[in-house]
């Protein structure tokens, strides 16, 4: 029961603040204009991403604290990559192209931050022995920028459809609360709630036909703190199978992505230019509407979840 006021008042707080912000951002241009590659008819505020941050992070103060340094370089981290996000959609309700080296800066010294206080991959569990296999600080360092960096994008990347990267981290969310939950991790159980609850607010106006877009701020926003409950609970004391249950849980996002990538390294085109090669719009081109694709590919993303639920119950 002390996880129902948090989600209550994230949910709230979105939903409250988000009619308001989007009549600003109508007010003040701050809108995604259609183009050829994208399916809107109108200008779409572009400013989902604030509205949940603010959400969250008042939450976050509210029910996690400020108490403990990892909790203060998750806030300060969250709000580097919100702010470069929010300058990236601000150069596109522009129709100008931000660049991609700042964007890089910026969320690996976020996850540079994380490593410092201790949120890092560190290792996993030998279940032949039951001794805890620790891996060289070079090595924490690189995969966690790596799956810092990682989950950022592929979220980024999957923000094509309405609701489609909300409902993503939605159903990670609650995975990661369960897992967080089972082995009695009480911060990444909440900080998973707040989630939820905040992604719950924004998808009331995010659904299709779309009110408010989350932009790239909100995207990676969700991203970044996919991975940092992924670093601070899923992963601690993970055995070498139970390592996949974060991937897992964001398998739909990170294999569809790694496909996309794939494809364009043999094309000889850059991994971070946008173009119609990820699964929904290929669903889209098989005949599929958007609600068709986004239930369809939700229904995948619920099953790979509930695998990785299955790998936490098995114990392996």
């Amino acid at each position: 029961m002390k996880f129902l006021l948090p989600i209550l008042t994230s949910f709230l707080i979105v939903y409250l603040i988000t009619p308001p912000l989007i009549n600003f951002a109508l007010k003040n241009n701050f809108v995604d204009r259609p183009t050829k590659r994208k399916m809107h008819e109108k200008p779409v505020p572009l400013i989902g991403g604030l509205a949940m941050y603010i959400s969250f992070a008042i939450n976050f103060i509210l029910f996690v604290g400020l108490n403990n340094p990892k909790h203060i370089a998750i806030l300060i981290g969250s709000l580097l990559v919100i702010s470069i996000g929010i300058i990236d959609d601000c150069y596109k309700t522009k129709g100008l192209e931000f660049g991609i080296m700042p964007r890089v800066i910026i969320q690996v010294t976020a996850a540079i931050i994380l490593y410092s206080v201790g949120i890092r991959f560190t290792g996993f569990m030998n279940p032949f022995n039951n001794t805890y296999c620790l891996f060289p600080n070079y090595l924490q360092f690189i995969l966690t920028i790596l799956w810092v960096f990682g989950v950022i994008t592929v979220m980024n990347f999957s923000d094509g459809l309405d609701g489609l990267a909300g409902g993503f981290s939605c159903i990670s969310s609650v995975t990661l609360f369960i897992v967080a939950i089972y082995k009695n991790q009480p911060i990444p159980a909440m900080i998973s709630v707040l989630l939820i609850g905040t992604v719950l607010g924004f998808l009331k106006y995010n659904l299709h036909p779309a009110k408010i877009f989350m932009g790239d701020s909100g995207a990676t926003f969700l991203g970044y703190m996919l991975a940092v409950i992924s670093l601070y609970g899923a992963f601690k004391q993970a055995t070498v199978i139970s390592v996949f249950i974060p991937i897992l849980a964001l398998g739909v996002p990170i294999f569809d992505n790694i496909f996309v990538v794939i494809k364009r390294f043999l094309q000889h085109k850059p991994f971070y230019k946008p173009d119609a090669t990820q699964i929904h719009y290929r669903l889209l081109a098989s005949g599929m509407n958007t609600n068709q694709v986004v239930r369809y590919l939700f229904l995948i993303n619920v099953c790979l979840n509930l695998t990785s639920i299955i790998i936490l119950l098995l114990k392996i």
